[in-house]
């Protein structure tokens, strides 16, 4: 009975609540959205995740729990949008590179002369 008690008084307390929001959550919702590639394709939210997991970081250390918890949950909302956003980017894929003999030779290798515009 004891144990549950303390328990129950633990979890609204800050440390608790940070390892719990900070270092899981919004943690793994950053790595959710890094694995779906959003830093290319969410370039916005990614940035806004990431730099609120900092700030909650930094946060933490100078012992605002409270103030860290927040900066959290914002970093684990905004990766879950740049997650979101970058799955349903339209992928494109890359254009191909021309053939080598499609590109027009910039000098006659024969003549060492540029060609004319107007040749007949």
């Amino acid at each position: 009975m004891r144990r549950w008690v303390i328990v129950a008084l633990l979890s609204g307390c800050g440390p608790v609540g940070y390892i719990s929001q900070v270092t899981f959550e919004a943690d793994n919702a950053v790595a959710a959205a890094r694995a779906a590639n959003a830093e290319k394709y969410s370039p916005y939210w990614w940035t806004r995740a990431k730099e609120y997991l900092y700030m909650a970081r930094e946060v933490a250390g100078h012992a605002d729990y409270q103030g860290a918890n927040h900066f959290g949950r914002l970093a684990e909302e905004a990766a879950i949008k740049a997650k979101a956003e970058a799955e349903t980017h339209p992928r494109v894929e890359p254009a191909k590179e021309p053939a080598p003999d499609a590109i027009a030779p910039a000098k006659d290798p024969k003549t060492d002369i540029a060609p004319a515009k107007d040749t007949p």
